[in-house]
């Protein structure tokens, strides 16, 4: 993706007010083997161009003055409660050099799944993104995630799906993380007790001792309680 920048002279709290009100955003451009450079970007393209998942997950090539340079998105700062992005920041990529990017997880086949198809379990998406580190010209713009294969209530974990070439993984420590899991629906898993429940009553009143004759024993009656009877009053003599 490609966006324009332009030079920012001046810096400062009261600048960079001034620069929201006139339809502009500041930001500031870092790395490689020169200095930090001051930038501004009209918001309205940069606010349809945030939205794009491109623009936070490839190298962007960024006009400055004439210039084509390569940079990565690396933060951004938006208003607590407004549609407004105050400051951004980008970093300069050098062609030779590793880098860490967070890459998205695009998940298909999940339809087409034995978990989904056969068995109605859900689908749960453990992680969204995937940290890497690679050079620039082999950053992906995604990874895809095949969970065609998925069974009941299985999982889908990294060393499941191959990643591109020159890309590897940033474990933190992690070993295996679960991409995506299958469970079954919740309505299942509560009729599980119900019917067991059932099932131990009728077996329970099938164990009740038979009366004479095979006859089941009758239930047992509960004395009714006695009502005084009313009394006549005597004739008078």
């Amino acid at each position: 993706m490609k966006f324009v920048a332009f030079e920012r002279a001046q810096q400062g709290t009261g600048a960079s007010r001034r620069l929201r009100i006139s339809g502009k955003t500041p930001g500031i451009v870092y790395g490689g083997d020169t200095q930090p450079q001051l930038i501004e970007i009209d918001h309205n393209a940069l606010w349809h161009a945030l939205k794009k998942e491109a623009f936070h997950a490839s190298i962007l090539e960024m006009e400055l003055g004439g210039t084509v340079s390569k940079v990565l998105l690396r933060d951004v700062q938006y208003h607590p409660f407004r549609q407004l992005v105050q400051h951004i920041d980008f970093q300069r990529v050098d062609a030779k050099t590793r880098m860490t990017m967070k890459v998205p997880l695009h998940f298909k086949g999940e339809e087409e799944s034995d978990a989904v198809k056969l068995e109605h379990n859900l689908v749960n998406h453990v992680l969204t993104e995937l940290e890497v580190n690679c050079l620039p010209a082999e950053l992906p713009e995604f990874i895809e995630v095949d969970l065609s294969g998925l069974k009941k209530n299985g999982t889908v974990t990294l060393k499941d799906i191959k990643l591109p070439r020159g890309v590897k993984w940033v474990s933190h420590g992690k070993v295996n993380p679960v991409l995506a899991s299958a469970t079954a629906p919740a309505a299942d898993e509560e009729e599980a007790p119900a019917a067991e429940g059932a099932e131990a009553a009728a077996g329970a009143a099938a164990a009740a001792p038979a009366g004479k004759g095979g006859k089941a024993a009758p239930a047992a009656k509960t004395p009714a309680a006695k009502t005084p009877a009313a009394k006549t009053p005597a004739a008078k003599k």
